[in-house]
């Protein structure tokens, strides 16, 4: 009896000893934070130093300045997963799930990236060098957050406004096609093949827009009525 007395005495003696040597910080007494990640991999886009107060764990998102309704225009802002989930202060015109650099968050887009969305509504990406002043560039080209541009002012430069492999923006050769636009329309009423005709040598050519498609209405009419006698069994 006296022996286990002696050795619970030492024991007693013993374990605020061990405990003195440890930092205050390490003892098991302390209330540490929870050593879980709040994402399994975090590299570029990630500040994995953050804790993340309302989800209880480490590593923020660094959302682009872009992607914000409001915030500094240079620097990305560390957000919590749940704010993200929400959508707290973050544009709805942008994917936060997708790395752009060094942070989250790129401009929806569908149609392979030829419509970007825009004030919560997809308008073309038109390829590059045809809008007079782009508000913003993006891979596959460039889109205005204004209004777009008409039939007639792409027909000016020779361009119709349809898909181009990944923008929008097709070139039609303006001494080969003539572009028809009816007001209002972003798409040409007809395109029509000239046939190699120079239209610009003729001192007697048509003075304005109505004279011209009076003109090209009657090629059209003749060339359908040739079709009909020399095609008959076409």
């Amino acid at each position: 009896m006296k022996k286990i007395f002696a050795i619970s005495a030492l024991c007693m003696v013993i374990m605020p000893m061990a405990f003195a040597a440890t930092p205050w910080w390490e003892q098991p007494t302390v209330c540490k934070l929870d050593p879980t990640d709040c994402y399994a991999t975090m590299g570029a886009g990630y500040d994995s130093e953050l804790w993340d107060s309302e989800t209880g764990c480490w590593g923020m998102k660094l959302i682009c300045p872009d992607a914000l309704v409001s915030g500094d225009d240079y620097t990305p802002v560390a957000m919590g997963r749940d704010d993200i989930e929400r959508g707290t202060n973050i544009n709805k015109d942008f994917d936060t799930n997708i790395l752009n650099g060094d942070c989250f968050g790129v401009r929806k887009t569908k149609e392979n990236g030829a419509m970007a969305s825009v004030n919560g509504e997809y308008v073309r990406v038109w390829c590059n060098g045809i809008l007079d002043n782009a508000d913003e560039y993006l891979e596959n080209g460039e889109i205005t957050y204004g209004a777009q541009p008409t039939c007639q002012e792409l027909a000016d430069y020779g361009y119709v406004a349809t898909v181009n492999n990944k923008c929008y923006g097709k070139y039609y050769d303006m001494s080969k096609y003539y572009i028809e636009c009816n007001s209002g329309d972003i798409m040409p009423s007809r395109i029509i093949v000239l046939n190699g005709a120079d239209y610009t040598s003729n001192g007697n050519g048509p003075t304005d827009e109505s004279a011209a498609d009076d003109i090209f209405d009657k090629m059209e009419s003749v060339s359908e009525s040739q079709r009909k006698i020399y095609f008959k069994n076409k």
